[in-house]
């Protein structure tokens, strides 16, 4: 037997046709389980609406041009159970199918009806040895239908109609519900109550965040795709690649990171919350430096993987000064001539003398034909531009510069308000919290490793 990915891989290329044109040229629904969706340069947050009466997309008849896709310990997924699950994998992850994109869905797709073949395996077993009930019932099912169906504006019968639309059979959708509910009911109810986050490892990590608190910190989303699970380190930079393009298109960054991320952030949409320099490879570190609050990276190859990051927010570190400012400016064109900055100069000269710090610049501002008043916000001292940065630090609050000339125009800059930062809080409950998750992952990922290792896998 052939290793699994590389089986995989050559099913998949045989297939891509036959696929491709059984999907058609229906875009793939938004779903907002889904309604984390980033804004700025990803596009805006989308809310999936109601779905006009529709007749829906004809799923193929099962056993008509069935075969056998793969077995995991002599239980058989069908042609029909992969086509099914990629079409699911395109209606939640919002990006486009294409002859480029399709391989990554399959791969995807097989790999993860592998995987849930072993977890109701195991969970089956267990059950049977227990004589108790794991495996989640309708109810919980209905349930959890009905909460991706809220987040999405719908009701849970809009919700599965919106997917029949794509050619998703309910059955799909709750067939993976059922695993990734009872699975992680097992996993928590197994270990969780056994799992102690001593005062020992709470205390380390106090003094690390500590030692990092003059450092900046990240608000980040990801995704991780790990390249020994699609096949190499070339396959997955590839996968990442095709996942940026359509990010950029406007593929929802949470719905793209639960379907194709192999971080443990995946659940929560790849939201990872805010981290220190350290706590990710280096090569994300470097990206995270780049890159402005609402960008998104390109794709960067780590040891094992290849990463997408997006940054929502950045904050600077204890002991840096936050400062405050608004301004008056008159535009000059990219060129100007001297004649254009002097009678600029001469109007925010007579201008200054009415200004009374940043209480009135802008009402100032807004009586003279030709000059706008804004509000600049507060930044780190280090992240203005020179020109401003020079005025922040010699200007006290509430006073005003002389006229500044820059690339766009003469500005008069006010200093509103100085402070330090005070970096990075984090509680006691909050750093407990995070090494139990962490821990708890860890645990559940080497359980999955393990079955995967004593399984019997076939790809035809």
């Amino acid at each position: 037997m052939r290793p699994l990915e590389g089986m995989i891989s050559t099913m998949m290329r045989a297939r891509n046709v036959t696929l491709l044109a059984a999907l058609g040229a229906a875009l793939p629904l938004a779903l907002a389980a889904h309604a984390q969706d980033l804004r700025g340069p990803l596009g805006a947050s989308q809310t999936a609406p109601a779905p006009a009466p529709a007749t829906a997309a004809p799923a193929a008849p099962r056993g008509v041009s069935e075969a056998v896709a793969a077995i995991v310990n002599d239980e058989i997924i069908s042609t029909y159970d992969l086509g099914q699950r990629v079409r699911l994998l395109i209606a939640t992850s919002g990006v486009q199918p294409t002859e480029q994109t399709l391989p990554q869905f399959e791969r995807e797709a097989l790999i993860s009806l592998i995987d849930e073949h072993l977890q109701m395996q195991e969970l089956r077993r267990v059950e049977k040895e227990q004589k108790f009930t794991i495996i989640a019932t309708d109810d919980e099912v209905n349930q959890e239908i009905e909460s991706y169906a809220k987040q999405a504006n719908m009701t849970g019968a809009q919700f599965l109609a919106a997917l029949a639309q794509q050619g998703v059979g309910a059955d799909t959708f709750r067939q993976q519900l059922r695993a990734s509910i009872s699975w992680q009911t097992w996993i928590k109810g197994r270990y969780g109550s056994r799992l102690r986050v001593g005062e020992d490892q709470i205390k380390a990590m106090e003094q690390r965040l500590a030692a990092d608190a003059s450092k900046p910190q990240y608000e980040i989303s990801e995704v991780f795709i790990d390249a020994s699970r699609v096949g190499g380190q070339a396959t997955a930079l590839q996968g990442a690649q095709q996942l940026v393009a359509q990010l950029q298109q406007g593929a929802p960054f949470a719905s793209v990171a639960r379907q194709f991320s192999a971080s443990p952030t995946a659940a929560a949409g790849g939201e990872a919350g805010w981290i220190s320099p350290g706590e990710m490879p280096p090569e994300v570190d470097a990206a995270l430096e780049q890159l402005r609050p609402g960008q998104l990276s390109a794709p960067i190859p780590v040891k094992d993987g290849v990463y997408i990051v997006y940054l929502k927010e950045k904050r600077s570190g204890a002991g840096s000064t936050l400062v405050a400012l608004k301004q008056a400016a008159v535009a000059l064109p990219p060129q100007p001539s001297p004649a254009d900055v002097a009678a600029a100069r001469v109007k925010l000269e007579a201008l200054r003398v009415q200004i009374k710090g940043c209480d009135n610049i802008e009402k100032v501002a807004a009586g003279v034909p030709g000059v706008v008043g804004g509000d600049l916000g507060e930044a780190e001292m280090t992240d203005l531009a020179p020109q401003f940065r020079q005025a922040a630090e010699t200007l006290k609050p509430g006073e005003v510069s002389a006229p500044i000339q820059t690339t766009v125009g003469l500005h008069l800059v006010a200093v509103c308000s100085k402070r330090a930062s005070n970096g990075q809080q984090v509680s006691h409950d909050q750093i407990e919290n995070r090494l139990y998750g962490q821990q708890l992952s860890m645990i559940s990922r080497r359980y999955m490793r393990d079955l995967r290792t004593s399984a019997t896998i076939e790809t035809r």
